[in-house]
């Protein structure tokens, strides 16, 4: 009798853990490793499928992906801007699939093909380190001329576009303002006052929050990042505009663990995802139209955002790269 209740005790501690256990899945992300973790944190509670994730840049994510395409040894991508995976596109990486709720996303923060789906809108943003602006006496940079002064000479961190989405995204401004030659020709001139080029987008945001740099170019999300741990760092938007990645996520093509990819695609469309990112800070603007952020920076009514069409983006993202580096890095 005391057997078979013992038995009976076991079975009853296990059978949660039994109905819990949906499914792993393999993961590369763009997306910083502390909201990853906070996000397929809430994912797994939400669905039972455990996450194992490596984080990578943009560049690093998107050669691997396409090195591995024989043999895919993750399920998903997640994050990172959307012109990665319109490149993996080009590549024949992705697999199709509309998520249950990507009717609620609207039409430009996804795939028309459902090869991806948008999580998040990041622009881009001016940061600098107020004290650096004190002891120049300049005011916080409002024009992208104004990042050509002489004050800043040695004194800017960016990203490297080889590596780095949010230095595509720097790229893809600038053509949009100066027209292509002329955004080159501009980033000739910006060289000269470049400190360091970063492999990740965030990589200077430190620098900068600790005076080891002067300003640079990010994504808002990293940006406030840094101001929300209560650095001395100055938020600043150029007038000529600035545009804006949209973070996505996408099923490999070939993924092991086809269905628990589906339940995180599905999970990514839902109003569920966006709620979790304001809850936790993470500073994304949701693409779901219906959740409300809460943090005064991510509004964006008073910024020139400009449109860059993200097809667009990941048909000339490699040329963009070479040129950039055969006529401004090497120059």
């Amino acid at each position: 009798m005391k057997r078979s209740l013992v038995v009976l005790l076991l079975g009853l501690i296990m059978l949660p853990a039994v109905l819990f256990a949906q499914g792993t899945l393999n993961v590369y992300t763009i997306m910083p490793e502390k909201y990853a973790t906070e996000i397929f944190a809430a994912f797994t509670a939400d669905t039972g499928v455990k996450v194992n994730f490596i984080r990578l840049s943009s560049g690093e994510a998107l050669a691997r992906i396409v090195a591995e395409k024989k043999n895919p040894q993750v399920d998903c991508l997640w994050g990172g801007p959307a012109d990665t995976y319109e490149a993996g596109i080009l590549e024949g990486v992705f697999e199709q699939y509309k998520p249950k709720e990507a009717d609620a996303v609207p039409v430009k923060f996804k795939s028309a093909d459902s090869y991806w789906i948008g999580i998040g809108v990041i622009p881009l943003v001016f940061m600098s380190n107020g004290k650096f602006l004190k002891d120049k006496r300049i005011n916080p940079p409002t024009s992208w001329e104004d990042l050509l002064n002489p004050a800043y000479k040695g004194a800017l961190q960016m990203a490297d576009a080889r590596t780095s989405g949010t230095a595509t995204e720097r790229i893809y401004t600038l053509v949009k303002i100066y027209g292509e030659d002329g955004a080159f020709a501009y980033q000739k001139k910006l060289h000269h006052n470049i400190q360091l080029y970063t492999k990740s987008g965030a990589g200077g945001a430190m620098p900068i929050a600790t005076g080891q740099a002067g300003a640079g170019v990010f994504y808002i999300v990293d940006a406030l990042d840094i101001q929300q741990q209560g650095y001395d760092v100055v938020l600043s938007y150029p007038k000529e505009g600035v545009t804006y990645g949209v973070e996505a996520a996408g099923i490999l093509k070939g993924a092991k663990n086809l269905d628990a990819a589906k339940k995180l695609m599905d999970w990514a469309s839902s109003k569920k995802l966006g709620e979790v990112m304001v809850a936790k800070k993470i500073n994304y603007i949701p693409t779901r139209p219906d959740v409300k952020v809460t943090n005064p920076n991510l509004d964006m009514s008073k910024v020139k955002l400009l449109d860059a069409d993200i097809a667009w983006k990941g048909k000339n993202r490699q040329a963009f790269i070479e040129r950039w580096v055969n006529e401004v890095v090497q120059q």
